[in-house]
């Protein structure tokens, strides 16, 4: 029989969601792991294409000096090879559209960096549509058609999360590819602004998509720190509700979060993001941001994999949530 060590170690086993990347302890603790891919975030919704050429120009330099151990992805065939090499590799995302600017063009500038995942809206409103944090929720601009039609052309997934709620939905009817919620927890769970609505999973089920599993812990329940059998619950309740074959990992574990962050540096973390507007105290308290028991940093990841099988799904089922599921969106959008 096999061990959840052994089940953990040959598995492909994707986070669709991983700005702790930019910590020199977080790649270190993903490795640890057992990851094989994991989407990290590059997008600066600030500066715009010129802090993101930036970002993704750092993100080069970090998979070079790491030697052999990372590499960059641009298909699923990437992933398949970083598995069989004993690497990880490294999937470049954006958590907003705001480097899109106005240019259309500039969509094909990041798919040739290497860009493979792009977030339309980071809680707040852009020139693409609303995001989940604003006042109102009036969906996609007529630009934001356009950049959903050229995503799709491009080969980019398209992602819907902290996206507003009418944008997302327009946003699913229009993509001629699998959609994504790359890091979302399920609102009937715990009841989040942030979290998302079952005919949002319903309707991500329908593109082909998959909801990515978000280990934040304000996301996972109203506890300080959650348990793991909370954020499976997430799991089970998108796997009852559309079936097993659209759930992924979006853990989304971050510099932020302990132990990465002293109390201080969190605290400074929050004041930011509070002042630009982006995080509001509804959907996100004040640190520390301790996650889930037992996944607690990327390293423990399988502790998710032995939960998910007391949980009562099966092995294949296991693989499915895990990685599985990612690769099937990644051939679907990107190719081999």
């Amino acid at each position: 029989m096999t061990s959840v060590a052994d089940l953990h170690r040959q598995s492909v086993v994707i986070d669709g969601c991983a700005p702790l990347i930019a910590n020199a302890q977080g790649v270190l603790d993903y490795m640890a792991g057992g990851f094989t891919a994991v989407a990290a975030t590059v997008s600066d919704n600030v500066e715009g294409a010129l802090g993101t050429l930036r970002n993704i120009g750092r993100a080069q330099k970090l998979i070079r000096s790491a030697g052999d151990a990372l590499t960059v992805i641009r298909s699923a065939g990437d992933i398949d090879a970083a598995k069989a090499a004993g690497k990880m590799g490294i999937i470049l995302h954006f958590q907003g559209g705001d480097p899109i600017e106005n240019r259309l063009d500039y969509i094909d500038a990041y798919k040739s960096m290497g860009v493979g995942m792009i977030q339309l809206t980071y809680n707040v409103k852009n020139r693409i549509g609303d995001g989940c944090e604003e006042r109102t929720d009036a969906g996609l601009s007529r630009f934001g058609l356009d950049v959903i039609k050229r995503l799709n052309e491009a080969r980019i997934v398209v992602d819907c999360s902290h996206t507003g709620y009418r944008t997302t939905m327009e946003t699913i009817e229009a993509s001629e590819r699998p959609a994504v919620f790359s890091h979302a927890g399920v609102r009937a769970v715990h009841p989040s602004p942030r979290n998302i609505l079952d005919d949002q999973i319903k309707a991500i089920a329908q593109s082909g998509g998959l909801v990515g599993a978000n280990a934040y812990p304000p996301f996972v329940s109203g506890d300080k720190q959650p348990s793991l059998e909370q954020l499976i619950d997430h799991i089970k309740y998108i796997a009852d509700l559309v079936g097993v074959d659209h759930i992924g990992l979006g853990l989304d574990y971050f510099d932020g979060q302990h132990p990465y962050s002293t109390d201080e540096e969190a605290q400074v973390f929050y004041n930011k993001f509070l002042e630009s507007g982006e995080w509001s105290p509804a959907s996100y308290p004040p640190p520390p941001y301790l996650y889930p028991k037992g996944i607690e940093t990327p390293d423990k990841a399988a502790n998710l994999t032995e939960a998910l099988l007391r949980a009562g799904f099966d092995t294949k089922e296991v693989q499915k949530i895990i990685g599985g599921n990612w690769m099937r969106v990644f051939r679907e959008v990107w190719g081999e």
